[in-house]
């Protein structure tokens, strides 16, 4: 065997004092929250270009993500229980290397197993956009976009699974290297494909799709070359058999994950379903949707992806028996993730117009009656960045402890029973119209950040069994 035997465990080392977790966690969390950063510019780089386009390309590209994203979020519960399973595994024995191999294998296996399902649920696209509001050409150009797209879903999936698993093991540098080539690449194919450049068919938003697709393709493969030839990830070796199954640890990657992707979707989707909501108000309300929600999005990812680093040393340190551990890793990752985001709220804050003039070309009819719009909407989302940071490193905290179940249902009542019926109600039903659909997002956030960070102290001060593998209601 190539896995080196260990009569003894030897348990992960967390630092013990809040200064050490600080530089550990700056370490090992900046890379992954700028990574997944200049990952989520590949939907900049879309909205941006095809802003040139037009309003109508806008609102067909923001109703195609909805479905796409809801694939996604479907699938992504798998990809993301490998970091709570292989910290957790690796801070009872640094040493494991075969526990590590069986996750990150079953959870491409999952991909792989969804991935039909996926390609029928697009035969609905079309179909499904004509009911909720009657716009055919809209409704074809989403239903083309996201044929686009198809294809590239696994694959970004696939870097998910990847990416978790090497921050698990502490290699984060090389990949934001990886991820900001794959952007540099989408940027230029979209240049060829959405405008014709070069002599290229201008294809507009199926190009973009398409560009989104080759671009997610090439960094999966970039990424497994790196598992391969990195010296640390080598010693894993994850594509070792892999057609061969582990049928227990496939349960538990899916036991793990299906909560996972439940959560990801109640708030995902939260999100996408006022999509439709302003769809239904019109054009120029769900394109001017599409561009604050972007720049509200791109925020996102800082806190976001510094958090998937506490989710990983919360891991370590319930892995490591470390209960005090567990507390100082929630507390620099909850505080750190708020400061990224207020950055950005300051700055929406401050320069809304800057940042509307950014997505937002003068030379289209509508610009001026979408521009209005987004400057209503920018201070709104500026004051849920608060909550937002908030809620996703308390979320991400409690997945590092393998605590799903009950956070899915807290993310539900929020973003479903709170909410989306408030901006159901103030977005379609009273003078607010638009503006009133911000003011539910901002109210389901601020009902989860409460929870959700309620939750996080239970387990890390109040629960005896934070600290014991498995035991948490996840697995």
């Amino acid at each position: 065997m190539q896995d080196q035997q260990h009569d003894i465990k030897q348990s992960y080392q967390m630092p013990q004092t809040m200064g050490g977790e600080f530089k550990a966690m700056i370490w090992l969390g900046l890379p992954i929250a700028l990574a997944q950063f200049i990952q989520f510019s590949i939907y900049f780089i879309d909205t941006l270009m095809l802003g040139r386009i037009g309003t109508e390309a806008l609102a067909a590209a923001g109703a195609g993500s909805v479905v796409y994203f809801m694939l996604w979020m479907l699938g992504s519960g798998p990809a993301m229980a490998v970091s709570p399973l292989v910290s957790q595994a690796l801070g009872e024995d640094q040493n494991d290397r075969r526990d590590a191999r069986k996750t990150v294998r079953m959870a491409l296996w999952s991909i792989i197993f969804l991935t039909p399902l996926v390609f029928l649920l697009l035969f609905f696209v079309e179909p499904v956009l004509r009911l909720i509001r009657d716009d055919a050409v809209v409704a074809k150009q989403a239903a083309y976009y996201m044929i686009a797209l198809a294809p590239g879903w696994p694959f970004a999936l696939g870097i998910w699974v990847l990416r978790n698993f090497l921050a698990a093991i502490d290699k984060t540098r090389v990949p934001l290297i990886l991820v900001s080539i794959t952007v540099a690449i989408n940027a230029g194919l979209n240049a060829l494909l959405i405008f014709g450049m070069f002599g290229f068919p201008r294809l507009e938003l199926v190009g973009a799709g398409i560009a989104s697709s080759i671009s997610y393709f090439l960094c999966f493969v970039m990424f497994a070359l790196y598992c391969y030839w990195d010296k640390q990830a080598r010693e894993f070796h994850i594509f070792e058999n892999f057609f061969k199954p582990h049928w227990e640890r496939f349960r538990e990657v899916f036991r793990l994950g299906w909560p996972i992707s439940m959560t990801t979707v109640f708030e995902g989707m939260l999100f996408n379903a006022c999509v439709f909501l302003m769809y239904r108000l019109g054009t120029d309300e769900a394109a001017a949707y599409q561009v604050a929600l972007n720049a509200a999005a791109m925020a996102f990812m800082l806190p976001f992806g510094f958090a998937m680093g506490g989710a990983v040393r919360v891991g370590l340190a319930a892995g490591a028996n470390d209960r005090e551990a567990v507390k100082r890793v929630g507390i620099v990752t909850i505080i750190i993730a708020i400061i990224l985001i207020m950055m950005f709220a300051a700055l929406i804050t401050w320069a809304p117009e800057w940042v509307a003039d950014v997505y937002l070309s003068a030379s289209n009819d509508n610009t001026e009656t979408v521009r209005a719009l987004v400057l209503s909407f920018l201070p709104i989302a500026a004051a849920f960045m608060l909550f937002d940071a908030t809620q996703v490193a308390a979320n991400q905290l409690l997945r590092g402890l393998k605590d799903v179940r009950v956070p899915m249902w807290m993310t539900g009542i929020s973003y479903w029973v709170v909410g989306f019926p408030i901006a159901w109600y103030l977005g379609l039903y009273t003078d607010y119209g638009p503006v009133g659909i911000w003011y539910g997002l901002l109210a389901g956030l601020i009902v989860a950040s409460i929870l959700l960070g309620g939750r996080f102290y239970w387990q890390a001060w109040k629960n005896p069994e934070v600290t014991r593998i498995g035991k948490l209601d996840g697995v």
